[in-house]
């Protein structure tokens, strides 16, 4: 029985497709971080300073905006979605792309969004000076709350890594130290004070603010599920000890019933 030769100018070839391949994958790796950590600054200019621009009918498009980020963001986070996508994209670059289409539609959003001149509060004394605290904090509780689940997850880095240098990237393990022995979602609840403490807050932010509580309030019950369809019955003890966010007793944020 002989051998099957492939001849060398196929091999040469498909080894120089691989190479190629692999360089965009690097080089997209590489991006996908630097673009991160623009986006990052431009996230907390946005949210400390607000909009600059003046649109004409922009409470709608304000409206459109906030709801846009939320849907590309949630529906890549589908299992099903990233089934698909794994036969088309090696599994290493995935984080990159989620992170890219994150920071891409907030750079959107940053770009377009319309101020206004209503003002519903502004603080000043000793209030101000509470609420920046506040809001530096959960900046402090963000990196955090990331640090414990693993930053370079939730940017793709980790992923991209392991794939970048052909290793198998380590097993994910199921945090519940620090924050999470007070709640399931800290990373959600430093979010919300980066949204919730500004100590001028025009209508154009409470919109903002209105439509991303209530996203997050939608994602935890999503996240809820996908976790406990990765981790299993782990998970739901766990989330009978454990409400979504302190002192929350009611809805998705509240504690698994016991009969769960």
């Amino acid at each position: 029985m002989s051998a099957v030769m492939e001849s060398p100018e196929r091999v040469s070839s498909a080894r120089g497709t691989e190479f190629l391949a692999r360089s965009v994958g690097v080089a997209f790796g590489i991006g996908t971080q630097l673009l991160f950590l623009f986006t990052v600054v431009y996230l907390f200019l946005f949210l400390r300073y607000g909009s600059q621009h003046s649109t004409v009918g922009w409470w709608w498009m304000d409206c459109g905006l906030a709801v846009g980020f939320a849907i590309p963001h949630s529906v890549l986070l589908v299992p099903a979605v990233q089934k698909k996508m794994k036969s088309y994209v090696p599994g290493g670059l995935l984080g990159c792309i989620h992170c890219v289409t994150t920071c891409l539609t907030l750079l959107v959003m940053f770009r377009l969004w319309g101020k206004s001149d209503i003002v519903v509060w502004q603080a000043s004394g000793w209030m101000e000076w509470l609420i920046l605290t506040c809001f530096y904090g959960s900046w402090a509780a963000l990196f955090y709350s990331l640090y414990l689940t693993g930053l370079g997850y939730q940017t793709g880095l980790t992923q991209w890594w392991y794939w970048a240098i052909k290793k198998k990237p380590p097993v994910r393990h199921f945090v519940k130290k620090g924050a999470f022995r007070i709640m399931r979602h800290p990373v959600y609840m430093s979010f919300l004070g980066l949204i919730w403490f500004t100590p001028v807050m025009t209508l154009d932010h409470a919109v903002l603010t209105l439509v991303w509580t209530l996203y997050i309030y939608a994602g935890s019950y999503f996240k809820d599920r996908r976790l406990i369809r990765f981790i299993g019955r782990d998970y739901i003890e766990y989330g009978k000890k454990v409400s979504g966010l302190p002192g929350i007793s009611f809805g998705s944020l509240r504690r698994f019933p016991a009969s769960m």
